[in-house]
Parts: C-alpha cells; sequence; structure tokens
C-alpha cells in the first residue's frame, strides 16, 4: 500500500504537520514507513518550523504537540534525525517543537540508556 503513495514535496509536507488532521494523522505515519521519504518528511517539518517562525503569531502550543505526536509515531530511525531537527534553531518554535519531543519518549524508547 505504501509503494503507491507519490513522494510528496516539502511544501505538502509542511502543509499536512501544519494542519495535523486526522485525515493527515492517517496519511503521515504512511509516509514514516517508507524510508525512501524520511528526506522528504524532514524537509517538510523544517518548512513547516521556519514557517512557524517567521509568522507573526507563534502557536508554541500546537508545535509542542506536533513534537509530542511525532516522538510517539515516528519509528526509531527517525528518532535521532527529529532531535537534530529540532536542536538546529534557538527559534521558540523550534523550543516548543523540541519541549513535545522529548515529552513523548520517542527518543529514550528507540535508545534506551544503558544502565
Amino acid at each position: 500500500m505504501t509503494g503507491n503513495l507519490p513522494f510528496p514535496d516539502r511544501d505538502t509536507v509542511a502543509e499536512k504537520l501544519a494542519a495535523l488532521s486526522e485525515a493527515d494523522k492517517s496519511y503521515l505515519p504512511l509516509l514514516m514507513e517508507n524510508a525512501a521519504q524520511d528526506d522528504n518528511l524532514l524537509d517538510g517539518l523544517r518548512r513547516h518550523l521556519d514557517l512557524a517562525a517567521k509568522s507573526h503569531f507563534l502557536n508554541s502550543l500546537k508545535l509542542e504537540n506536533l513534537g509530542l505526536w511525532l516522538g510517539i509515531k515516528a519509528p526509531h530511525r527517525l528518532q535521532i534525525r527529529l532531535m537534530e531537527t529540532a536542536r538546529s534553531s534557538q527559534h521558540p518554535a523550534y523550543q516548543a517543537f523540541r519541549t513535545g519531543l522529548s515529552r513523548s519518549g520517542g527518543l529514550e524508547k528507540a535508545y534506551p540508556p544503558v544502565p
């Protein structure tokens, strides 16, 4: 089923991340199943965060919820790259996303600490 999905461009992914409707919450995990689409997903995430950083009104709760949702839904192979993206800027938009991503515990599940 995932083989039939066209590779979305970064603007399409950014729009889906911005809306995060129920339909988008079904579509985005399908993208995350295919490792060949990881770069498109991350480019779209960066685009979304950059647009949020330039907007006049910063909805940090929405960005935090996006980070939480992605951290829970993203496969293990994406967890480090998501955190790298979240740490790539000190802008409050990126910080809000990073807060939600950290709260999700996705990175710890993917790479548990060694006792």
